[in-house]
């Protein structure tokens, strides 16, 4: 007995003359594949452009970090280099006054401003620094701290060259370029910073940057029985990591995809055609009075 794969074949075909071709249906098969046709355009490009995925979790924030690099450039309009030092303090009982490692200050404005740039460390908890006249021996009779804070910066140079493409670079720097210098003597200036972590993995690297949010107030200060203004940064580590990282869509899910597209749209178009055909026989027969 000879065995005939033939009876698996559960797509059966229906002779050719025994089909009828109407207008609607070509109408609606058009239709079908020319969306067919936009849909796998659509998917293709979706698999070719990878996207930009988040993670957010709790975990030691700075476990990579003994402690955390910060980069600033301040240029303080109305306040000569001879008064202007960082002070740096935090829960860990640090205390430092008139930090001058790294330090660079420069004349501006003829000698009557001062760029103020310098690098330093701070440790894994909350604290501030501050620009201020402190460690001055002397002080100014009527303190101005108008500035123009040209960057602020934790961790790296500058956000990865996968942030840099997806244009989400902003929470890295959100205080570059800020202008303070519409104040008036002997006001002080907040700013409220919340540093948040994150991993970056691309191409097989890994970096550690940091983004934070920033608050903004000044308020006036006083001159003798109170507080001497100042430049404050006051900072806490957020107890979450944000992990950035590159995903392709996989060639497995693109064939999904594609697949479904391709059913989806033949069994909708073979419904609607029907539905047409049978509307159409249905007219016919009321014309021809033979609907009983």
């Amino acid at each position: 007995m000879q065995f005939d794969i033939r009876k698996f074949d559960i797509y059966r075909k229906v002779p050719k003359d025994l089909t009828q071709p109407t207008k609607a249906g070509a109408v609606v098969s058009i239709v079908s594949v020319a969306f067919i046709l936009y849909l796998f355009l659509a998917e293709f490009f979706t698999f070719l452009s990878p996207e930009l995925v988040s993670e957010v979790y709790v975990d030691d924030p700075v476990k990579s970090y003994d402690s955390i690099p910060v980069y600033l450039n301040i240029s303080l309009t109305k306040m000569p280099c001879r008064f202007v030092g960082l002070d740096i303090q935090d829960n860990m009982g640090r205390h430092e006054v008139g930090f001058i490692e790294n330090s660079n200050k420069r004349d501006i404005l003829d000698g009557h401003g001062c760029n103020f740039e310098t690098r330093f460390q701070i440790n894994k908890v909350s604290g501030n620094f501050h620009v201020s006249t402190h460690s001055s021996e002397a002080q100014p009779d009527a303190p101005n701290f108008e500035h123009i804070l040209h960057e602020l910066r934790f961790g790296s140079k500058a956000a990865p060259a996968l942030l840099q493409a997806y244009g989400q670079v902003t929470s890295f720097a959100p205080l570059n370029g800020k202008n303070a210098t519409s104040t008036n003597d002997f006001e002080m200036h907040d700013y409220y910073l919340k540093i948040v972590p994150s991993i970056v993995e691309y191409k097989g690297q890994r970096s550690l940057p940091f983004q934070f949010t920033a608050l903004y107030r000044s308020l006036p200060s006083f001159h003798g029985g109170g507080a001497m203004p100042a430049i404050w940064f006051r900072y806490e580590l957020a107890p979450i990591v944000v992990k950035y990282k590159e995903r392709s869509v996989p060639f497995y899910h693109f064939l999904t995809q594609i697949c479904a597209i391709v059913g989806g749209t033949f069994t909708v178009a073979g419904i609607i055609d029907s539905m047409i055909f049978t509307a159409s026989e249905i007219v016919k027969k009321v014309e021809l009075g033979k609907l009983t």
